[in-house]
């Protein structure tokens, strides 16, 4: 089973240090996040995952996903990257933009990965080239939605947006008050683990939880 390490940051240099500094035998892949906050411009994106992938030779996810790093990754960009580093593999695209990610499908080289990472329009993104996704929704309910993925890989339309629109409240509710803590009310419904989170994060609402427990007692 293929098993990928987060290892990402605002500062290249440390990233690029805490790469070289762990034992990456046992990891398929790298799953590195855009620099967040700094905002650099594309070039400094591209400059930041040219570094990270000089050092190493393990193959690298870049991971956009701009309503948490305050900055976008261009199509362009990724493009570009893609062509220049033979170890930049994939991108998990969480704009939630399925004309962006379309832009990346249709760009990109032959054998780069164009990932979802936004649970809501990863069928659109499959059905349009991508090749899968990396899920939050997908915890909570592995069974459906690796099927309505395989089916969407597969080109099987009705039968996978019959399981995308079971799907979907749930996708809704779970990032209504913010992401994890509403997958983790799902986990606690579910009797998989408990809810709590750590400040500043806090749990849900009564109401939202109310939504959430209802969905999964008649899922």
């Amino acid at each position: 089973m293929p098993l990928v390490l987060g290892i990402g940051g605002n500062n290249t240099a440390s990233v690029v240090e805490e790469i070289k500094a762990t034992g990456l035998t046992d990891f398929t892949a790298i799953l590195s996040i855009s620099p967040y906050y700094n905002k650099p411009t594309q070039e400094g994106i591209y400059q930041h995952f040219a570094a990270i992938s000089k050092a190493s030779d393990t193959p690298i996810i870049v991971y956009n996903v701009p309503g948490r790093t305050a900055s976008n990754i261009a199509p362009e960009t990724v493009i570009r990257l893609a062509k220049d580093f033979k170890n930049i593999v994939a991108i998990k695209e969480a704009a939630g933009d399925i004309v962006q990610a379309m832009k990346l499908i249709d760009g990109c080289p032959k054998g780069f990965l164009v990932i979802s990472g936004d649970d809501m329009i990863t069928l659109p993104m499959v059905l349009a080239g991508g090749a899968g996704v990396i899920s939050v929704i997908g915890e909570g309910f592995p069974k459906e939605f690796s099927e309505m993925v395989r089916l969407g890989l597969n080109k099987k339309l009705e039968e996978a947006y019959t399981l995308h629109y079971k799907v979907a409240p749930a996708i809704d509710y779970i990032f209504a008050e913010g992401n994890p803590a509403g997958i983790k009310a799902v986990f606690k419904k579910l009797d998989i683990c408990g809810d709590s989170v750590r400040l500043p994060l806090v749990g849900i609402s009564d109401e939202l939880r109310s939504k959430i427990d209802s969905f999964v007692e008649n899922f």
